[in-house]
């Protein structure tokens, strides 16, 4: 990786679009597609926008990935504002997200522990597990979203550099996605907490293609099996330097 290299294309980015209309809507439209699409959600890029802009469903896609994108872009929405107002995460409002991302598709689980519903954020009662990982037991979620919130709150009034500020913000994503503290939307979920961080440093929002979802995947086993943070901050960055240079790319082809 090459911090100061992406730390120029971000002065780049913030010095091309500045003063664009609505560039930040679109880049939250790029986000939304691109993190419902790594969860199965078939809309296109083109879909998105003209779902989110124009309230014009795409042909032949099924109901529920359309909620799936609407939901999103209400969370994202959400999870802007708080970082715009500097408000501290709390597991309220970590339930809060997890809600308005399954607003429209989550559903009631039955365990032997009692019900807990997906779409109103509360916390999981069940054990989950993805692949062959097992995530941390039920009964020790609410403690660690409190220290989640905690931590993360705490270091985010500190001063840091740029290197410091992209790596909190890839950090908060593998740390929650591996509490996975509800019992879906874990991974969108995630995401905006990644942005959240973003936005709270006024830095562009990191977009994980869709394209590389096994890569994803791929890195987050990886950091989990050698106990290694460096392999999922290597993937983020190849990742943020990838969305800029992109974004980049079209602005000087529309000139």
């Amino acid at each position: 990786m090459n911090v100061a290299k992406t730390e120029s294309l971000v002065a780049q980015y913030q010095q091309a679009y500045q003063g664009l209309v609505d560039y930040k809507k679109y880049a939250y439209f790029a986000v939304t597609h691109h993190s419902t699409a790594i969860e199965g959600a078939t809309l296109s890029e083109s879909q998105v926008i003209n779902l989110l802009e124009y309230g014009k469903p795409a042909a032949n896609k099924p109901f529920e990935h359309h909620q799936m994108v609407y939901d999103h872009y209400q969370a994202m929405l959400f999870v802007i504002n708080l970082s715009e107002q500097k408000t501290e995460l709390t597991p309220l409002i970590i339930r809060q997200i997890g809600s308005k991302v399954m607003s429209n598709t989550g559903g009631l689980v039955n365990t032997i522990m009692g019900q807990y519903e997906i779409q109103k954020g509360d916390f999981r009662l069940s054990s989950v597990r993805a692949g062959t990982r097992t995530f941390p037991d039920y009964k020790k979620v609410p403690e660690l979203i409190q220290k989640f919130c905690n931590e993360l709150n705490l270091v985010l009034k500190t001063n840091l550099d740029f290197q410091s500020q992209c790596e909190i913000s890839f950090k908060a994503h593998f740390d929650f996605v591996s509490i996975h503290p509800f019992g879906d939307g874990n991974g969108r979920t995630s995401r905006l907490v990644m942005n959240y961080v973003q936005a709270y440093f006024n830095l562009p929002l990191a977009i994980i293609n869709k394209q590389s979802r096994i890569a994803y995947i791929n890195s987050l086993e990886g950091t989990r099996e050698k106990d290694d943070i460096n392999i999922f901050y290597k993937f983020m960055w190849s990742q943020y330097e990838k969305f800029l240079l992109g974004e980049l790319k079209k602005l000087d082809s529309s000139n």
